[in-house]
């Protein structure tokens, strides 16, 4: 049986632009922390900052799984659409 994996309508367009952006700016806190010139304080502020946005960007993740189904081919040559899981 061939499995496909799909994704509904607009999940695509609801992650892409808001997920870049975030993706982007924690790539760029990332550099500050690795060049090593941030006094302490700002270390920590720095690195706070970059937590809030895995979290964030972890939750989009998980919100758009949730939307994920998977077209697979019954054995009678029928598409059935399941929930995704993990599993396969």
């Amino acid at each position: 049986m061939e499995r496909k994996t799909v994704t509904k309508e607009g999940v695509a367009g609801e992650l892409t632009e808001e997920f870049d952006v975030g993706l982007k700016k924690l790539e760029e806190i990332v550099e500050r922390l690795d060049f090593g010139e941030l006094k302490l304080e700002e270390s920590l502020s720095t690195f706070e900052e970059g937590m809030k946005l895995v979290k964030a960007l972890t939750k989009k993740l998980d919100e758009a799984e949730k939307k994920i189904e998977v077209l697979k081919e019954t054995e009678d040559g029928k598409i059935a659409v399941e929930d995704f899981n993990e599993d396969g």
